[in-house]
């Protein structure tokens, strides 16, 4: 991810409502997600969720926006981009 489409996300905020409702702005790019994981970048970094039930209810990469429901038992930043750290991981997997 380059800094420009960081600088583009725009300044990251996280607001959890009761475990159950999470928004977040600044979101750059989604790089998977099921039912109990979704891993992004966010301008400030890689963002790992983790939980039960997790459903993307809105996404809007343009304008940064992401909203999940379900029960968030984890919120992990990792510091830096996840699509870095993937592409490390296949470049190590098929050296």
């Amino acid at each position: 991810m380059s800094e420009e489409r960081r600088q583009e996300a725009g300044e990251h905020q996280l607001s959890l409502k009761r475990r159950e409702e999470l928004r977040l702005t600044g979101v750059v790019n989604v790089e998977s997600f099921d039912d109990q994981e979704i891993v992004l970048d966010t301008g400030s970094g890689g963002l790992i969720i983790r939980g039960e039930e997790l459903h993307i209810s809105q996404l809007n990469l343009e304008a940064g926006n992401l909203a999940v429901h379900g029960f968030v038992e984890l919120l992990q930043y990792t510091g830096e981009s996840m699509s870095k750290r993937s592409r490390g991981l296949f470049t190590k997997m098929f050296k």
